[in-house]
């Protein structure tokens, strides 16, 4: 099966390309670097031609509010069409739990991305993840006043980008379902508690919300791996 992985060299890529590699699929890693650019258009129909599933991890470069807006709406703009026209099977997009239910300009920059996938005519799955342990350093580090860390002690669910190129991995095998499938780590517990074992793990401490902006409200798909073994994980690859 020929795969079209958008993005395919980022965090989640790259993990994603492996697995799918060492399932014996025609997995392309497609991205500016490679010749094939959504914002511009390049390269993107003869990347699809002959695919039966694409996979769209890409992400903007500036987080600024109509900059983002602007890349997604690109993005897809040029992408999809070229799916349609090449006949790809399954469409995948990786978003992000409660974005509609969180108001910030990123946030509604991937619900624009979701709509254009909806009205698109090819046959879809959206995954949406929470937060990446990955991740968690910047978080702290953005939270930070002086040497304190100040967080909403707000429900947080992280998951490992392992767990997660695992999960799209099997979501673009499977069906098209047409509709959301959300995931997350397997630990839920208040944010500043998480980032709290983050930092003493590691050896330093340093808009609204409510207690469940962060989470699945329903059913989701958990990873398998606690924050506990992705700090020994981390921690081993660092020796």
């Amino acid at each position: 099966m020929k795969i079209v992985v958008i993005g395919g060299t980022g965090l989640i890529g790259s993990k994603t390309v492996a697995i799918l590699r060492q399932g014996g699929h025609e997995v392309v890693a497609a991205s500016p670097n490679s010749g094939v650019n959504t914002i511009t258009g390049e390269g993107v129909k003869e990347a699809v031609a002959g695919a039966q599933v694409v996979i769209d991890l890409a992400n903007s470069p500036s987080f600024e509010d109509k900059a983002v807006l602007e890349f997604f709406q690109t993005s897809g703009r040029n992408l999809l069409p070229a799916e349609a026209g090449a006949g790809v099977r399954h469409h995948v997009a990786l978003s992000i739990v409660a974005i509609d239910r969180t108001d910030n300009g990123y946030f509604r920059a991937k619900v624009a991305q979701e709509k254009l996938i909806e009205a698109s005519g090819v046959p879809y799955t959206i995954i949406r993840a929470t937060q990446f342990m990955e991740f968690l350093g910047g978080i702290a580090d953005s939270s930070a006043d002086g040497n304190i860390v100040r967080l909403p002690p707000i429900l947080f669910q992280p998951i490992a980008a392992d767990d997660v190129a695992a999960i799209v991995g099997d979501v673009a095998l499977a069906a098209p379902r047409g509709g959301i499938v959300e995931i997350a780590g397997p630990e839920r517990a208040p944010f500043n508690e998480i980032i709290a074992r983050y930092l003493k793990a590691v050896g330093y401490w340093g808009g609204r919300v409510e207690e469940r902006s962060l989470v699945p409200l329903g059913e989701a798909r958990l990873g398998h791996i606690g924050l506990d073994e992705w700090l020994r994980r981390r921690s081993q690859a660092r020796a």
